[in-house]
C-alpha cells in the first residue's frame, strides 16, 4: 500500500504546477467565466485546484469525514458530481467515489502533468480541474477511483 501511496502523492505534488488548460485542446463550457471572474468568486485554494489544476494537501478536506447522505457539487458551478453512498476510504487523503452521478457531469482528459500517464477528472459544466481517476477501486462495483480535491467541491446533505 506504501508504495501506491507514494507513487500517488508524487504524481499530484508534481502535478500542483501544471496550467489550469492546454490552449490546443481549449473546450468551451456552458458555465464560462474569465479568469478575473473565477479569481474574484473563488477562494485562493479553490481558484488553484480548479484553475490551475493545483492539489490540495492529503488529509486536508472536511470532506473526507462527510458519511452522511446528500451530493458532491463542483465549488464553481455548482454541478452536482458525487453521491455520499458512491464515496469510500482509500486511505489516499482525498476524498474517494467509485463513481459519478451521471457520466455527462464530469469530462475525462489525458493528463502528463505528473511526468506519467493519468486520465484528468474536470466539471463537464465549468471545466473546472477536480482530480484525477485510477484503476484501482473497488473490485466490487466499478474498480473506479476518482480521487478528487475536497476544496473543488461542496457538499449538499438531502432534505430529511
Amino acid at each position: 500500500m506504501k508504495p501506491i501511496f507514494f507513487a500517488i502523492f508524487s504524481f499530484l505534488i508534481l502535478s500542483c504546477n501544471g496550467n489550469a488548460q492546454d490552449s490546443k485542446t481549449q473546450k468551451i463550457y456552458p458555465v464560462s467565466k474569465t479568469e478575473a471572474e473565477w479569481k474574484a468568486e473563488l477562494s485562493p485554494a479553490a481558484y488553484h485546484v480548479l484553475r490551475e489544476k493545483g492539489t490540495e494537501r492529503a488529509f486536508s478536506s472536511r470532506l473526507n469525514r462527510i458519511e452522511e447522505p446528500g451530493i458532491f457539487v463542483c465549488a464553481a458551478c455548482g454541478n452536482e458530481l458525487y453521491k455520499t453512498q458512491h464515496k469510500f476510504e482509500s486511505g489516499t487523503g482525498w476524498p474517494s467515489f467509485d463513481r459519478p452521478i451521471n457520466e455527462a457531469n464530469v469530462d475525462y482528459r489525458p493528463d502528463r502533468t505528473g511526468g506519467f500517464p493519468a486520465t484528468e477528472v474536470v466539471c463537464a459544466q465549468c471545466g473546472g480541474h477536480l482530480g484525477h481517476v485510477f484503476n484501482d477501486g473497488p473490485k466490487k462495483t466499478t474498480g473506479k477511483r476518482h480521487c478528487i480535491n475536497g476544496v473543488a467541491m461542496d457538499f449538499v446533505p438531502y432534505s430529511q
